[in-house]
């Protein structure tokens, strides 16, 4: 009878691989603590709590991260919007260059954000738009939308049309079918695709770059303290609530989608 056990070499393997993806992160929690404000020795010639202090009363570190907040919240916003649009559209209707417009929903986070970066502030130049916050949050939109949409497009196309069909039938007006029928089939979707593109537009680089002009999110202003170090240390507290505030998101969606295997009306 056959072992239900893993063996020893592929424990072995997986816990490695779980180390080398984690430890740098535990790394940026202990030099967080370190009493050595211009190096990365190792070990740590000491502990201490002082760079959290120094942390909350810097206020280009606040600004960044407000910063990062507002331009996530209001991307995410438009993510939601626009990609439940486009994937009721997509799974809901039968037209000409429908799988086509499905490619190009997600070829934004297909594309290299060097490539968007480039390609964005292009078109701000042509247009002579000037960078503001407005645009960080078009640039982040583009590839948020699609972290919604592929969450909506596959709980819509698990979902039944039978359902809408009989809330019609019982005499419910669009309204009411969306808000009575549709919407408690596909919240858990949409809320995970939600915290999934927030979390990836707190933390986006690249396409930041290219969009923000002299705006600093919190992570342009842990890459500039990282190239023109100030007190390094400070660079990990922030790091650290970086790492917390994208994981509880993540966890979150995670959490969510666990256990939706079953659609109401799926499969009738």
């Amino acid at each position: 009878m056959p072992s239900d056990r893993a063996p020893l070499s592929l424990k072995i393997a997986a816990g490695a691989g779980l180390l080398f993806l984690h430890l740098p992160i535990l790394l940026i929690f202990v030099y967080a603590f370190t009493t050595e404000d211009k190096s990365y020795q190792w070990p740590p010639p000491g502990l201490t709590l002082k760079w959290f202090a120094v942390t909350w009363n810097r206020p280009d570190v606040w600004a960044a991260l407000r910063l990062s907040l507002q331009v996530a919240a209001i991307s995410t916003a438009v993510a939601l919007v626009l990609g439940t649009l486009c994937a009721a559209a997509v799974s809901r209707a039968h037209f000409f260059g429908r799988e086509t417009v499905s490619l190009l929903v997600i070829l934004p986070i297909a594309l290299p954000g060097v490539v968007t970066g480039i390609a964005l502030r292009s078109v701000f130049h042509i247009a002579e738009i000037p960078f503001s916050f407005w645009t960080i949050v078009l640039g982040h939109a583009t590839f948020c939308v699609v972290v919604v949409y592929n969450n909506a497009v596959a709980r819509f196309r698990r979902t039944s049309g039978s359902l809408i069909e009989a809330s019609m039938d019982l005499g419910a007006d669009s309204f009411q079918t969306l808000r009575h029928v549709l919407l408690p089939n596909i919240a858990t979707a949409l809320l995970a695709g939600g915290m999934l593109a927030f979390a990836l537009s707190f933390d986006e680089v690249i396409v930041t770059t290219f969009t923000a002009g002299q705006q600093q999110t919190l992570p342009i202003w842990m890459l500039e303290e990282l190239v023109r170090p100030r007190q390094r240390p400070v660079t990990n507290v922030v790091a650290m609530v970086v790492v917390l505030v994208t994981l509880l998101p993540i966890l979150g969606a995670y959490y969510l989608t666990r256990g939706t295997d079953a659609v109401a009306g799926q499969g009738k």
